[in-house]
Parts: structure tokens; C-alpha cells; sequence
């Protein structure tokens, strides 16, 4: 029999999967899977658990909550060579990677995915050291997400980011950066960067077309320096896909990039802060193994 070890967000998903724990536990033994669960108690305690995961051989680790959960996750198994595969049951505000992934946003669908799929490789992120699944980034724009409380997003969801977005708005301006990547160099005052690895970002499920999950490439848009009706332009044709076409924003693919500014930076990894400029960032390709529906 192969072991399996839970990690779960009690706040995330409005606090109920605990109420529905007995159940997955019972349908993965079922399933052959020896099961237990680790409940977090703070922040950075996923990714003590996932490491502790590794140590003792597990041969699935099953993260449950929001994105912040699973990057948690992420980054204390890909301390280790040869991590256990990786399943995700979502349980988040927007859970941008794993809507880009065909994971269903309830329970029950999303293990029977884990309990019948088969295990995949996809691209990671790596920055400064840190590891990310779907998006870097930069710009005032992106300390929405992470400035969001997570009480307020457990109670209202989705709507605390717009919530926290009304009062940035005043304080929204450009910044200066360059960025270093495979085919050159970009210099220029922008709203916003985005390093992504897959096609959902931010509630966006069309932000990056074309992207690819095991390609070794990252995606990277830039938002160059615009007002807010030009902002507000951009924004509605990000919800139908066409904001590519638009003059202000820029889009190229890379494996590599570093990126600066003479001006602090604060970073989002994942939807979380992830520190502050400069940062070196590097596609890790296929470097995890996620269950996913074999077809």
C-alpha cells in the first residue's frame, strides 16, 4: 500500500473541510492509500510539514487550501531531490493554478482526481531562492492580493481582493525597472509585471493564452505606464483575452529573466509577498509531479 499525508488550511474554503476530513480519509484507504492528515497552525507550517512529508517517505502529499497552501507545500518538497508526488484538493479565494490545471473547485471531485489520475510533470518557478507555481510579479497593483486579510477573504472570498483594490486605487502609480531575459533587455516605467506559468492568473483564466505547463518557458506581460482609463481599458480586454493587442502591453517568453529598479519593489509569489527587487528568476522545468485526470 503507498501512504499519503494531508496538509490542510483549516481557514481556508470557509472552514469546511475539517467537517468532511473522516470522509476523505476513509475513501483514500479505500483506494489503498494509508492516510493521515497534518492541520497548519500559522504561516510557513505547510512547508514544514511537506519536509517532514519527504523525510519519512511518503509517497503522496496532498495539499488542501488556497494557493498559499499549496506554494507553501511546494517549497519544502522541492527541498528534496526526489519529492512525493503531489496532489491538490482547492480550497481557496481564486485558486488560479489549479482552475489552469482542470482540478474541480469541490472536495470530492478533486480526489477523485488524485485517487484515479496520474501523476504529471509541470514547470516550477524558482526566485531568490523561493519556489512559485503560477505567478511572480511585481507593482502596486499586485500588493492587492496579498493585502487582502485572510479573514476577510475566508468570509467574503473573492470580493476581499476588490475590496482591498477600491482602496488602492489612489495609490496605484509606475515604476521603474529593466528586466534581463533570454533575448534581450527591457527597460521602462510600468504598472505591473507578471511572470507566469500558466494561462490563470489573478481570476484571469485568459491572461496568457498560449501558455504551456511543461514547456520550461515562463510567460512574462508587461503593463506599461497608463492611466486609469487606459488601466481600466486593459482590464476589460484581459476578461475576453485581447489585451495582447493593446499598445501599453508587452508579452515575450523566456526561461531566465532578472529583474531590477532603483526603486523598491514589493514582489508576489503566488498571491503571497515574496520580498522585494532585485530578483533572479528561472523556469524549473517539469520539476514536480502533480495527479491530474490521465486524459
Amino acid at each position: 500500500m503507498k501512504t499519503a499525508r494531508i496538509i490542510y488550511n483549516p481557514t481556508a474554503g470557509r472552514e469546511v473541510f475539517e467537517e468532511n476530513l473522516s470522509e476523505v480519509l476513509d475513501r483514500l484507504e479505500r483506494a489503498n492509500f494509508i492516510a493521515s492528515a497534518h492541520r497548519t497552525r500559522s504561516q510557513g507550517d505547510a512547508t514544514r510539514a511537506a519536509k517532514i512529508a519527504c523525510e519519512l517517505n511518503f509517497d503522496l502529499v496532498i495539499a488542501v487550501g488556497g494557493d498559499g497552501t499549496v506554494n507553501e507545500v511546494i517549497n519544502g518538497l522541492l527541498q528534496f531531490d526526489h519529492p512525493p508526488e503531489l496532489g491538490i484538493i482547492p480550497m481557496g479565494t481564486v485558486n488560479d493554478f489549479t482552475n489552469a490545471l482542470g482540478i474541480p473547485n469541490d472536495i470530492f471531485g478533486a480526489l477523485e482526481f488524485i485517487i484515479k489520475g496520474e501523476a504529471t510533470p509541470i514547470d516550477l518557478g524558482q526566485m531568490n531562492g523561493k519556489y512559485f507555481m503560477n505567478i511572480g510579479g511585481g507593482g502596486k497593483i499586485t500588493e492587492v492580493s496579498y493585502e487582502a486579510p485572510s479573514r476577510l477573504k475566508s468570509v467574503i472570498g473573492s470580493l476581499a481582493y476588490y475590496v482591498k483594490g477600491i482602496e488602492l486605487i489612489p495609490q496605484i502609480t509606475s515604476i521603474p525597472i529593466r528586466i534581463e531575459h533570454d533575448e534581450g533587455i527591457y527597460t521602462g516605467k510600468v504598472m505591473i509585471f507578471l511572470i507566469g506559468l500558466t494561462n490563470s492568473i489573478g481570476g484571469f483564466e485568459k491572461l496568457v493564452p498560449d501558455a504551456k505547463l511543461d514547456d520550461g518557458y515562463f510567460s512574462v506581460l508587461i503593463l506599461e505606464e497608463v492611466n486609469l482609463a487606459e488601466l481600466a481599458h486593459v482590464l476589460t480586454l484581459a476578461m475576453r483575452g485581447e489585451h495582447l493587442k493593446h499598445e501599453k502591453v508587452k508579452y515575450f517568453k523566456t526561461k531566465e529573466l532578472y529583474v531590477t529598479s532603483f526603486e523598491e519593489v514589493q514582489l508576489n509569489l503566488d498571491g503571497e509577498f515574496g520580498g522585494v527587487l532585485p530578483a533572479h528568476f528561472v523556469n524549473l522545468k517539469q520539476a514536480i509531479k502533480v495527479r491530474l485526470k490521465k486524459e
